[in-house]
């Protein structure tokens, strides 16, 4: 079996019996063609005519094109798991790219928006229409839950358990969580299915569609674009450009631990599987008690 057959039988693998998120296994399969493209050019085939110092050029070639090192230690991972599977699979017998390691990640904290910011984007008027009603829906849910896009996406209606307080929610890997909704979320979302979530089904729908919680003007599944833009727009409003969907989970993290929530209980509200992810957002906290107490002590300045 060529690298080519390889390759399709891997996505496979990764979709069917890892059952990888679909963006995970679309990226996978976007990096390994690419690398596959590469090895074809200089003459390589054949699982077993990989060496390291092919995967070593391979990657030098991808740090010559600047790329970020998120993508290049995704890209990375991606050999790694194609070589360990083609191993496995007995298509071949060495592992050329079993201890190269991945790069070191720049210590970037997450973007949040303060208290007040939220505030001014959730409680700014918006119109009494079905469209306008599933857009502060959005944005409560986003902030209010701190859902990913996709999973926000994702959403159908027997997730929902208004009664009980929480969502069923399906992540990475498709891994079910329990997610609380309560307060204005729960309200907002409550009002939006009751009210104004028919004005936006449409007759020819999907079967698929019809269960979704968000529409589209089409009465379709929302699309993970159709959030990007109604968050942007939004937070324009408000005075915050540029705002992201995930800034609004990251500062639902922030905002909880601020708020004295235990760290493993957001990594459990955030779906995260190692803590380490999640102690990322006590950096922000740290941040930000400094600068309450920059702001507020009166010898914090010599």
């Amino acid at each position: 079996m060529d690298l080519a057959r390889a390759l399709k039988e891997y996505v496979a693998y990764l979709a069917v019996e890892r059952g990888s998120a679909a963006n995970t296994v679309e990226a996978y399969g976007r990096d390994l063609a690419r690398y596959t493209t590469y090895l074809a050019q200089q003459g390589i085939t054949q699982p077993a005519q990989v060496t390291r110092a092919d995967v070593e050029k391979y990657l030098q070639a991808l740090s010559s094109i600047e790329l970020a090192s998120s993508s290049i230690e995704r890209a990375i991972s991606a050999i790694k798991g194609f070589h360990r599977f083609m191993v496995a699979e007995h298509l071949c017998t060495s592992h050329p790219a079993l201890d190269i390691p991945l790069p070191k990640k720049p210590d970037r904290l997450p973007d949040v928006i303060s208290l007040e910011q939220a505030a001014a984007l959730l409680d700014q008027p918006f119109l009494q229409t079905a469209a306008s009603q599933r857009d502060r829906t959005i944005l409560e849910v986003l902030y209010g839950c701190g859902l990913r896009v996709s999973e926000l996406c994702g959403l159908d209606l027997q997730q929902v358990l208004l009664a009980d307080e929480v969502l069923r929610v399906y992540g990475k890997g498709s891994k079910e969580r329990i997610v609380p909704i309560m307060g204005t979320a729960a309200q907002t979302l409550h009002e939006y299915l009751e009210l104004w979530r028919g004005g936006l089904v449409h007759p020819n729908a999907s079967h698929a569609s019809a269960s979704a919680v968000f529409l589209n003007a089409r009465g379709g599944r929302i699309s993970r674009q159709s959030v990007h833009s109604i968050v942007e727009k939004y937070g324009r409003v408000a005075g915050l450009t540029g705002l992201h969907p995930h800034t609004l989970r990251h500062s639902f993290a922030t905002h909880m631990l601020q708020g004295g929530a235990d760290l493993r209980v957001v990594q459990e509200l955030l779906g995260h599987s190692d803590i380490s992810t999640t102690q990322l957002y006590t950096h922000v906290d740290r941040t930000h008690v400094r600068m309450v107490y920059m702001g507020a002590h009166p010898r914090a300045h010599s």
